[in-house]
């Protein structure tokens, strides 16, 4: 199984293994057992895939990715990568391999027209494959990526925004759903050489689905703001600059073009499997929205406007250090009895490691590690300063005070940048 630790790929994972296999999680940093290193960016010929596939009996790909980052390429992620696995699979005589790709028409983008060179790439090979195209695949137990954005989306405190009318159409399918099909379709052997679309069993416009999923997660009703549909793409535009999440010119491309399937594509797909998806409102209505569902949806934009604000802070804190006169630390640090040829150089040094810190927290460079090393330069200073100039606890506006609650809002930040 690639692409088993996604959002998609863990449902299917978790299906086929209630269903008795053993699943071996394809992933580029293989932490447990049962797991092998996989990575599609750099595994581009089939002898880098023989060896994995020793006692596999059948291959699902669902590695996909919404946009292209340094290696990371549609080219090599959706095309390339996959056929060397595939043909790999042809040279083993392994069969059976199910790809998971992507519903709707590749003039939406890029990531759709890869997604569907990719499936030609199989089709075209001796082996026994089923494509699958799902339209958007969501969860109540969890979300990821589009659809978190789509919860977080709902959420907004008093208000609902969405592009135009909120007429966009997709056909939603629940994962779990998703997950008992691909199960059942290794189990009795069908589906072989057929593109099937997996949705849900209704059309389902954007508006309404962020009501029910605000409803669901027992919010009040929203006053629902209609913006542009030139102003929808344009923050998508700047998503796609300034991010790496799912708000981008792919998610709107898809939206903007409807993401649905012919009208008996549910149908055909429960008369190939025997299972009938959930609507939205029965998946809703299966299982309530817990406290952890509503702090995901309203925390998902305050990860970013966290990281925001804190870069902001200490780019201003590194610039001041180096641009001002060290007249006035020098005063301060000589009534603890620093040596004035230490002082310039120790306000120098903190200083640029601020202004580094903050760079690389705008530019969201690993959240995480940046969000610990904030952490302890900060610990690192309020002691020393706390300790060599104790009078600072004491200032009226609580300069060394304010640190503290700095120091969890930091945490926070680290844990919020952590998107799976």
């Amino acid at each position: 199984m690639t692409g088993a630790e996604g959002f998609i790929g863990r449902h299917i994972v978790a299906a086929l293994r209630a269903a008795g296999h053993t699943v071996i999680a394809g992933i580029r940093r293989p932490v447990y057992p049962d797991s092998i290193a996989c990575d599609f960016s750099r595994d581009l010929i089939p002898d880098a895939w023989i060896s994995r596939l020793a006692g596999i009996d059948v291959v699902v790909n669902a590695v996909g990715i919404l946009r292209e980052s340094h290696a990371n390429t549609f080219e090599r992620v959706h095309i390339s990568g996959p056929k060397a696995l595939f043909e790999a699979c042809q040279r083993v005589a392994l069969r059976r391999v199910i790809q998971i790709s992507a519903l709707g028409s590749p003039e939406a983008g890029e990531y759709l027209a890869s997604k569907h060179r990719g499936d030609v790439e199989l089709a075209n090979l001796e082996l026994d494959w089923t494509i699958i195209r799902p339209s958007l695949v969501y969860s109540v137990r969890g979300s990821y990526g589009g659809t978190s954005l789509l919860r977080a989306l709902a959420a907004l405190p008093g208000f609902l925004v969405v592009p135009g009318s909120g007429e966009q159409l997709m056909q939603p399918i629940r994962a779990e759903d998703l997950g008992r099909v691909i199960a059942i379709l290794i189990e009795k052997k069908a589906g072989i050489r057929e593109v099937i679309s997996a949705v849900g069993p209704e059309r389902v416009p954007l508006l309404e689905y962020l009501l029910a999923t605000r409803r669901w997660l027992e919010f009040p009703a929203p006053v629902v703001v209609r913006i542009p549909e030139s102003m929808a793409r344009f923050g998508a535009w700047l998503g796609e600059q300034l991010s790496d999440g799912p708000l981008g010119l792919t998610m709107w491309r898809m939206l903007e073009k409807g993401n649905i399937a012919a009208p008996e594509s549910a149908r055909d797909l429960t008369a190939i499997s025997g299972i009938v998806p959930l609507s939205l409102k029965q998946a809703l209505d299966s299982t309530s929205s817990f406290v952890q569902d509503r702090w995901q949806a309203r925390l998902y934009f305050l990860g970013p406007i966290l990281r925001v604000a804190l870069a902001i802070l200490w780019i201003g804190s590194g610039l001041v250090g180096i641009l001002t006169p060290t007249t006035q630390s020098q005063a301060l640090f000589a009534s603890a009895a620093l040596p004035t040829a230490v002082v310039a150089p120790l306000v120098w040094v903190a200083s640029a490691v601020d202004l580094l810190l903050g760079v690389l927290a705008l530019i969201a460079w690993r959240p995480a590690v940046i969000a610990a090393l904030m952490a302890v330069s900060l610990l690192i200073y309020t002691v020393f300063v706390g300790v060599l100039f104790p009078s600072l606890w004491l200032d009226p506006f609580g300069g060394l005070l304010k640190n503290l609650p700095l120091m969890p809002v930091i945490l926070v930040m680290g844990i919020l940048s952590r998107r799976r």
